[in-house]
């Protein structure tokens, strides 16, 4: 993986998992007090597609089929995890699948979101809740 110059957004890739309630999967990774979506930074040459099926795997145990994403927008927010600088993301939703226990995963913790039930917690990362979660809507839940 390559770094990014300070002044250029972070690009990555997250896909919106749900359970069969509808509930979003939200994860904090270790040493960090933010919950996002399940994703995370493009290696060279990864399609945005590619990356959210490679980091599902990665962080928790999820198999995703790339033709069964659905690109729900691109976004831009202040990181969650590194002061001062932007991610931009493309955000996927996928159908429900199994997850399972990732080899070595870097989250520390896995949490459950029902988007409907506001208000919404403080400790979610700003691209979820300022972007992704107005832009699923009424299918939020």
């Amino acid at each position: 993986m390559t770094a990014t110059p300070a002044d250029e957004p972070i690009r990555v890739s997250a896909v919106v998992l749900r359970d069969g309630a509808g509930r979003v999967l939200t994860v904090r990774k270790r040493g960090t007090a933010r919950f996002m979506l399940v994703g995370g930074k493009h290696e060279p040459g990864e399609s945005p597609e590619r990356t959210a099926v490679r980091e599902a795997a990665e962080e928790v145990g999820a198999v995703l089929d790339e033709a069964r994403l659905t690109r729900v927008g691109r976004f831009t927010a202040a990181a969650a995890n590194e002061e001062g600088r932007l991610v931009e993301s493309v955000v996927f939703t996928h159908p429900p699948v199994p997850l399972g226990a990732p080899p070595e995963s870097e989250i520390e913790e896995q949490r459950w979101l029902d988007a409907r039930e506001r208000p919404w917690p403080d400790d979610l990362a700003p691209l979820l809740r300022e972007h992704v979660l107005p832009a699923l809507g009424t299918d939020a839940g």
